[in-house]
């Protein structure tokens, strides 16, 4: 059962004591403790510190290699060499100023879902801009002997370096109980539970959920029970306070607007994050626009469809992908044909029937994972759907460990490499590399009205949201808003980061 607290608790301090010994999570406590005594530091204060390390030592590295390959090509005395090395490690703090003003350094602590991925068109442009600036510079002055082959190789090893030592600093922030944010969620209906469950199942977020801020029941959810309640939003500023929390997100869509508007300026005195769940947040996209009007601040949706020209540009992408993976896996293919037929007997190849674009059904391409005579055994092994629980949702169909996948099956699907032969529907134009879930017949039947809409203008795609998000884990109506708002808001940059996000989820294995 969820503790409820009341008012006073946030001005009783041995009411608190009591409540953070008795009720709050170990880690929570631990996360206080270290937060007033000083000795975990907020998030913001590691991961800056971190990346720009990561920085300087990526943009040293990039240089001091740029030199070494020039120096072999062209006459360059260790004199001329010392002073370009000098002039260059003078300027680092200028590279890390310039990466500061553009906003690499500031996401991580404000933006839960952020990657070096979304750094990545930034970081692209300070090293163009900065390795031309260097160029301009030494020319001008004299100072340096810079030349095309170092210029160019100092640009791509940067690029390089500062995106694999970012990609690396992150990881070793998300070891640090540092990187940890505690957080408070105001709200106790549908929403806020919602929250909470996103926030549970994404610990690469770094949330650490203290408790739940409101009046109202809160939605009964065996997955969050033992959460603690505080019943006043009223003393919010002083939990804010008292927890070091670091985060509050207002879940509270039936809030009136001016205790809302009260609640985010009695905030303002804290040093906190926070995060405002929109009203209509089931029809807006993390890509939505935002403009004003005389200062006062819209969220602009587009029209929901595409141009043709879109359309061109990402079947373009997708026949070049397709036929570029179909090569170069090649080899990988047979070796995971020879390994299916060994293990067991049957056909290589899986096709299964599939909705596609515009109500259309096609056979999807993979390769065989489970016994040949799985589709007649699927009746004796119905009972291990681990949908068909109490508080599982019957419209999907997923069996852990399920005894018909054979052995070689267990480790293809562990990478999805079972689902890499679907190359052949993209380049047939069946599927895209990026799309919604393609959904068996079963499944599809349970999309209607407006979640038709996913698959009216773009094909079902190999990867997409709910694959990277979730998969399994992510529940059937929030699979398909996924898909819908990643249709209606569509852009190539969006599909490129969703193929990008895809390889570390591939390599990190997952469940079968």
């Amino acid at each position: 059962m969820s503790a409820t607290v009341d008012q006073p608790l946030a001005r009783d301090g041995e009411v608190l004591a009591d409540y953070l010994n008795g009720r709050v999570s170990e880690r929570t406590r631990d996360l206080i403790a270290g937060r007033s005594s000083g000795s975990l530091r907020p998030r913001g204060w590691l991961v800056r510190r971190t990346l720009a390390a990561a920085d300087v030592i990526g943009l040293a590295l990039a240089f001091v290699i740029a030199e070494l390959i020039s120096a072999r090509s062209t006459d360059i005395t260790r004199i001329s060499m010392g002073k370009e090395f000098a002039c260059f490690f003078l300027t680092l703090p200028l590279w890390i100023l310039a990466a500061h003003l553009y906003g690499l350094y500031r996401h991580d602590e404000e933006r839960t879902d952020h990657t070096t991925i979304d750094d990545f068109s930034g970081v692209f442009h300070l090293v163009t801009v900065g390795t031309w600036l260097v160029f301009i510079a030494s020319a001008i002055s004299g100072i340096g002997s810079p030349n095309l082959e170092k210029l160019v190789s100092f640009w791509i090893l940067a690029i390089v370096l500062m995106t694999t030592g970012r990609v690396s600093g992150r990881a070793a922030c998300r070891r640090s109980a540092s990187y940890l944010q505690n957080t408070l969620v105001v709200g106790a209906g549908s929403t806020a539970s919602l929250i909470a469950r996103k926030i549970r199942r994404h610990p690469e977020y770094g949330l650490n959920l203290v408790g739940f801020v409101g009046e109202d029941s809160i939605a009964c959810d065996e997955n969050l029970e033992g959460t603690a309640r505080f019943s006043s939003i009223n003393a919010l500023s002083s939990l804010v306070r008292q927890l070091e929390v670091d985060r509050v997100i207002i879940a509270h869509p039936g809030i009136e607007r001016e205790r809302a508007v009260d609640l985010v300026r009695s905030l303002r005195d804290t040093v906190v994050q926070i995060d405002i769940v929109p009203h209509l947040y089931e029809s807006l996209s993390p890509s939505m626009d935002i403009h004003s009007i005389e200062g006062l601040p819209l969220i602009g949706l587009r029209p929901a469809r595409l141009a043709r020209s879109s359309l061109l540009l990402k079947r373009t992408m997708d026949l070049t992908l397709s036929a570029l993976g179909l090569i170069v896996l090649a080899p990988l293919f047979a070796l995971i044909a020879t390994a299916i037929k060994l293990d067991s007997r049957g056909p290589v190849f899986f096709r299964q029937v599939r909705m596609g674009w515009r109500d259309k059904t096609f056979r999807i391409f993979k390769f065989r994972t489970m016994c040949a005579d799985a589709e007649e055994r699927k009746k004796s092994v119905a009972h291990l759907n681990s949908h068909a629980a109490p508080g599982g949702d019957d419209r999907m169909y997923k069996i852990p460990d399920d005894p018909r996948v054979t052995r070689v099956g267990r480790f293809l699907r562990r990478f999805s490499l079972d689902e890499l032969l679907q190359l052949l529907n993209v380049l047939k134009g069946e599927m895209s590399m990026v799309g919604p879930r393609p959904l068996i017949l079963e499944e599809d039947c349970f999309v209607s009205n407006w979640a038709r809409h996913r698959l009216k203008d773009l094909k079902p795609g190999i990867t997409g949201p709910w694959q990277v998000l979730g998969r399994h884990e992510i529940p059937f109506e929030e699979m398909v808003e996924l898909d819908y708002r990643y249709v209606t808001t569509w852009s190539l940059g969006g599909d490129l980061k969703l193929v990008l996000r895809t390889v570390p989820v591939l390599l990190r294995g997952h469940a079968v």
